[in-house]
């Protein structure tokens, strides 16, 4: 995900100069972020309160979104954070002395990406881009303007489709744009809905707790095989609310799933892998102290619901939830009309690219569904008489705070001026979709596109429901070209012992290499750990990634190196 604003907001445009002092945050930062699918500029303004506090906003100039309020500034000794509540994002920065930068990691929706700033000077806007509050008395557009829409964001993607569903009361629409010289797209074209399916697997939570088939407080342990052990801290075990909830303290991923395919990384992910990891995991954080997105959590969630009702997730979750309210098309494993209307998804780089298959997390992302599918669902979840009136009452009745919203049983929740707003969105290795619900308007709007180009499709489901600003789309990126890489003959233990441990990419992020027998693996921070190659003594490559590490040595010590993954290098320095 990249940072897609959902609503420039009224902040002050004084102009600040550079900072001065090495460690104070007050002035305008500038830098870049690398999302790897496309780059944006990013500017921040930090100003200081006369009682010592720290305030600011963030810009997006490529978006044309200015002013976007920052809180909870804080600079103490070499550290800088602050969040973005309109975007649910947040930045964690360390002051590197000799570089006289921020060297840090912007947070969103799950996904960490490095992100450095320098002094600058706050440029003056172009009169078509001066703050603009989201406003709250917005009409969802017209067919003709969110065809404009669909249009523009298609223009230079070829191959891609999209087709976006609209509530607005009792009138429901939908508006469809099929790829240029491809069978077009309508309302009952399919496409996999990635991580919107953890709304779905928490609202089955709310379903089974409600019936008393299992409670909120459950320990997880409780509906795992006989033996099987989860992780624990404190005394303190996780429970299925903190799944849903993301505040369990798993991570995003487990670091033993090491895909046999890239396109399909969760494809051979097996329930012993799973196990194992549970086993083994030791929690970083208390459970419940702070909000983590985790793919693995509700992954897990799916499997232990599935477990405690003895079925499977996709047969619960269509007798609970699609079947009555009528989601036919709603599935995991397709029938053949289905598998001929699905649409094929296009990767960062619009390339075709195939499906994904997440058999033992399959609560975490692995539904398709279609624009008419999701408009029963959306409508459902805003009718206090549906058949899940009482679930979706329970799944947003005690958020706890998450990164500029609120956490609710698989939703985030999320303030707006013209009424709280309600969503999920999904990415998977072809395909960007989003929902959002505004109760208080009986208002929804979901997009659903195949292809993994940002933007996708968050924002314009922000700017249909709510008035939020559209991202430029621009010109795909290319993908980086690939790197032959050679392996040389195995390195002496000794060798490779130089180049065990940890190494910082920022404050956040590091590479954690280790070896099992003669094979080096590197896991990077949040994600599994991989086998990796030497192609000389100080270097060495992935090959499940067109990536690579080149250390550097000082009086015969490896202190450092360069990390470079499709042209884009970062230092790297050992952690203490």
């Amino acid at each position: 995900m990249n940072f897609v604003l959902k609503g420039a907001v009224v902040a002050a445009a004084v102009a600040i100069a550079a900072p001065v002092h090495a460690q104070d945050p007050v002035g305008y930062w500038q830098g870049t972020l690398d999302t790897g699918a496309g780059t944006l500029p990013i500017g921040v303004n930090i100003e200081g309160g006369g009682d010592g506090s720290l305030s600011g906003s963030i810009d997006s100039p490529s978006q044309q979104a200015f002013g976007i309020p920052v809180s909870n500034v804080e600079a103490a000794g070499d550290r800088l954070t602050f969040t973005v509540p309109a975007v649910g994002g947040s930045y964690e920065g360390e002051w590197q002395a000799e570089e006289k930068r921020w060297v840090g990691s912007w947070s969103q929706g799950g996904a960490t990406f490095a992100l450095s700033l320098t002094a600058g000077e706050r440029p003056p806007r172009p009169a078509a881009a001066s703050p603009r509050t989201l406003p709250a008395d917005w009409d969802i557009p017209n067919e003709e303007e969110v065809a404009a829409v669909i249009q523009e964001r298609l223009a230079n993607r070829p191959g891609t489709g999209m087709v976006v569903g609209l509530v607005d009361g009792d009138d429901v629409q939908t508006i469809a744009r099929g790829p240029s010289g491809a069978a077009s797209f309508d309302a009952d074209t399919l496409f996999e809905i990635g991580s919107m399916t953890k709304v779905f697997t928490g609202l089955l939570l709310a379903d089974m707790a409600a019936d008393g088939v299992v409670s909120l407080d459950d320990p997880v342990s409780k509906h795992l095989p006989a033996g099987a052990t989860m992780p624990t801290r404190g005394g303190k075990q996780i429970t299925l609310r903190n799944l849903s909830q993301q505040d369990s303290g798993l991570p995003r991923l487990p670091d033993n799933m090491v895909p046999g395919d890239a396109s399909n990384p969760y494809a051979d992910y097996s329930e012993q892998q799973l196990l194992d990891f549970l086993a083994g995991y030791e929690l970083p954080r208390d459970i419940g102290s702070e909000y983590e997105y985790s793919n693995l959590g509700v992954g897990l969630l799916g499997y232990a619901l599935a477990r405690a009702a003895g079925s499977d997730y996709e047969t619960l979750l269509r007798e609970r939830i699609l079947t009555p309210l009528g989601m036919d098309d709603t599935a995991i494993a397709l029938s053949a009309d289905q598998q001929a209307r699905f649409a094929g998804g296009r990767d960062a780089f619009n390339r075709p690219t195939s499906a994904w298959d997440l058999p033992v997390l399959a609560g975490a992302g692995a539904l398709r569904s279609t624009a008419n599918d999701m408009l029963k669902f959306m409508r459902a979840a805003l009718d206090p008489q549906s058949p899940i009136s009482r679930e979706m009452q329970l799944a947003l009745a005690d958020p706890r705070e998450g990164p500029g919203f609120g956490a609710g049983l698989g939703w985030m929740i999320l303030p707006a001026p013209s009424g709280t707003i309600v969503m999920h969105g999904g990415g998977t290795g072809g395909f960007r979709t989003h929902m959002a619900l505004q109760p208080a308007n009986n208002r929804a709007v979901v997009v659903l596109t195949n292809s993994a180009v940002d933007p996708g499709a968050q924002d314009i489901a922000f700017h249909l429901l709510a008035g939020g600003p559209v991202a430029e789309a621009g010109a795909v990126p290319q993908a980086a070209q690939q790197v032959q890489r050679d392996e040389i003959a195995n390195l002496t233990e000794a060798q490779q012992d130089r180049v065990l441990g940890k190494w910082r990419l920022t404050p956040e992020l590091a590479i954690d290499i280790t070896r099992d027998g003669e094979q080096l693996y590197a896991a990077v921070t949040g994600q599994a750990a991989l086998p990796i190659f030497a192609r000389s003594p100080l270097a060495f490559f992935w090959r499940a990634a067109n990536a690579e590490i080149v250390f550097t040595e000082q009086d015969g010590r490896i202190t450092g190196g360069m990390f470079t993954q499709d042209g884009n290098s970062i230092p790297v320095t050992r952690a203490e």
